[in-house]
């Protein structure tokens, strides 16, 4: 038996459980094996490599993990799947399934010590994240599990587009500058809408993530994303004005942005990480 789910397997499997995704969950369940071994390549991971995965929903790409060799551990919001996954991969691969640990739990509020398990950090995060929650589970993930060197997630391509968009770009955000505090981020390929079960509306695209040290600064990461967050805020606006609030008036905003080297009628779109953890060393002095 080939060890990767097809779309019968998964009518067959959705069927026993009464299953009906739901959008609250953004379940959209992948179901090309050829697909999740593409994602599987994107990622890089290895014989033995730890990776966490976020919604493993039916398991199409938990299995595909397991395929490649490595230990999973598979954080579900949904009991039901959450007790489902591992006979669904027992029954596959009687063997793999030794290698696979299911937490029942909310990838927006999981610790560290909940993926470690007693051991270490995942290596990796490989996942067909919700798009409802993409962003923000990214985001916990990447401040809460430090030991993660690499991310491959699917996503929106709209979300895709925005976290791995450049200064100047006209989907650069917030996500993308957060993003940028903890990692090198680039698109990794754009998947279609046909593969997936129940076919969104939009089509999807894979976004990689290469851990690298955050900017150096005596600023925290709070105050940072704050600035970040106030920068965005108003979009539109100079970073005199839209500082204004966060640094008391227009004035003390301009002396700041001049302090750390950055035009005061310059735009947030502009300014990379290391620009804004600049700006936050001066309003927090």
């Amino acid at each position: 038996m080939d060890l990767l789910l097809t779309p019968n397997d998964i009518r067959r499997i959705a069927g026993a459980l009464d299953l009906k995704p739901t959008k609250q969950w953004g379940q959209n369940f992948v179901i090309d094996p050829n697909t999740v071994r593409r994602i599987v390549a994107a990622a890089g991971v290895r014989a033995g490599d730890h990776i966490v995965e976020v919604g493993p929903g039916i398991g199409s790409l938990t299995l595909g993990l397991l395929e490649a060799g490595c230990q999973v551990t598979a954080v579900e919001i949904d009991p039901a799947l959450a007790r489902a996954l591992p006979e669904t991969v027992r029954s596959r691969s009687p063997e793999a399934v030794a290698r696979l640990r299911v937490l029942h739990a909310d990838a927006l509020r999981i610790t560290r010590d909940e993926l470690a398990g007693g051991g270490a950090d995942p290596r990796a995060l490989v996942a067909n994240l919700p798009y409802n929650v993409s962003v923000p589970v990214l985001l916990h993930m990447l401040a809460e599990v430090p030991g993660l060197e690499r991310v491959l997630v699917m996503v929106q391509a709209e979300v895709a587009d925005r976290l791995a968009a450049p200064p100047g770009s006209r989907v650069y955000g917030v996500p993308s500058v957060k993003a940028q505090w903890y990692a090198e981020v680039s698109r990794a390929g754009s998947i279609g809408r046909n593969v997936f079960w129940p076919a969104p509306r939009v089509d999807s695209g894979l976004v990689a993530f290469d851990r690298r040290e955050p900017p150096v600064t005596t600023a925290s990461r709070p105050q940072v994303f704050a600035l970040v967050d106030a920068a965005f805020a108003q979009r539109r606006k100079t970073l005199r004005a839209a500082l204004s609030g966060l640094a008391g008036s227009g004035e003390a905003a301009e002396r700041a942005l001049r302090a750390a080297g950055v035009d005061p009628r310059a735009r947030g779109e502009q300014l990379r990480i290391e620009d804004y953890a600049r700006i936050a060393e001066q309003l927090a002095g």
